[in-house]
C-alpha cells in the first residue's frame, strides 16, 4: 500500500476470490437491513470471479468473467463500512454492494460467497485498504517537524579537552634528562676536589705522620739547637709549640742524629 498514496495511477490488488455469485434483489422492506432470506438464492443471476483493486485512497470490487477476465460489473468504495458495501443481516457469506457504470448511473445487487472462509477474505481485504487509508491521513496532517530543535553548537566561551593516550615520548626530547647508567659493582670513585684546594706536600706529610707524645725535656733542648735523643718518642708538628722556626735556625742537619720526625725545608 506504501505507493498507491503517492501514485494515483497505480492499481494494487488486494483480494481475489475464485467463485462469487450474483442476485437482483427486492427493494428494501425496512430500515433493518438487506435479509439473504429474501433472495432467490437457487437461482443466481450470474456467476464468476471476484477482485478487490486499490488506486490511491479508493478500492474497486470486480466483478469478472472466470475464464475470458471481462468485466461484468464493479463497485468503487470510497469508505468502509459505508452505502457501497453492506452485509446482509441473516448471514455472514452475502452481501449488497452498490455496482456503477461510469455514466452517473448506479445499481444494488447481492453477492454471495459458497465458502465462508472467502467471504472473510473478501470483507478483510477492504478493511485492511481503509486502515492504511486512516493512517495515511494521519501522518500527512501532522506537521514534519514536531519536536523541539537540537542545538549542537559550542556555547561561547565553551571549550573540550581530548584526552589522547598510548603516545609515546620521543627519545631526545627537549629538556629531558638523559638516564643514569646502572651500577656494574666494584668501588665508587669520589669526585675530584675543587681546582683551588690543592694539598702542599708538607700538608701531605703531616697528614702522614703519626702523633707521638713528646718528653718534657724537648723545649728547652731545642732553644739550644739540640735534638731529642728519645727516638722511642718522636715528636710530632700536632704537640710542636715552636712550629718550624727550630727547623729554619738549623743551617743543616746532622747526618749522626736520628730522625726526630721534624721536616726540614
Amino acid at each position: 500500500f506504501a505507493g498507491k498514496m503517492a501514485d494515483s495511477d497505480y492499481e494494487s490488488v488486494l483480494c481475489v476470490r475464485p467463485e462469487v455469485h450474483v442476485y437482483r434483489i427486492p427493494p428494501r422492506a425496512s430500515n433493518r437491513g438487506y435479509r439473504a432470506a429474501d433472495w432467490k438464492l437457487d437461482q443466481p443471476a450470474w456467476t464468476g470471479r471476484l477482485r478487490i483493486t486499490a488506486k490511491g485512497k479508493v478500492a474497486y470490487i470486480k466483478l469478472e468473467d472466470k475464464n475470458t477476465g471481462e468485466l461484468f460489473a464493479q463497485a468503487p468504495v470510497e469508505q468502509h463500512p459505508g452505502i457501497a458495501v453492506e452485509a446482509v443481516t441473516d448471514s455472514s457469506r452475502y452481501f449488497v454492494i452498490r455496482i456503477e457504470d461510469g455514466n452517473g448511473r448506479h445499481a444494488f445487487i447481492g453477492i454471495g460467497f459458497v465458502d465462508r472462509g472467502d467471504s472473510f477474505d473478501f470483507n478483510l481485504a477492504l478493511q485492511e485498504h481503509f486502515k492504511w487509508v486512516k493512517k495515511e491521513s494521519e501522518i500527512a496532517s501532522q506537521p514534519l517537524d514536531t519536536g523541539p530543535k537540537l542545538d549542537l553548537g559550542f556555547k561561547e566561551g565553551q571549550t573540550i579537552k581530548i584526552n589522547i593516550g598510548n603516545i609515546k615520548k620521543k627519545d631526545n626530547a627537549a629538556g629531558a634528562a638523559k638516564p643514569r647508567p646502572p651500577s656494574t659493582g666494584g668501588i665508587s670513585l669520589l669526585p675530584p676536589p675543587p681546582s683551588g684546594g690543592k694539598l702542599t706536600n708538607t700538608q701531605m706529610s703531616q697528614d702522614q705522620a703519626v702523633p707521638q707524645p713528646m718528653s718534657a725535656s724537648a723545649p728547652s733542648a731545642l732553644l739550644h739547637g739540640g735534638s731529642t735523643t728519645n727516638s722511642s718518642h718522636p715528636v710530632t708538628a700536632a704537640t710542636d709549640v715552636w712550629g718550624d722556626f727550630t727547623t729554619a735556625s738549623s743551617s743543616a742537619p746532622n747526618p749522626g742524629q736520628q730522625s726526630t720526625g721534624w721536616i726540614q725545608f
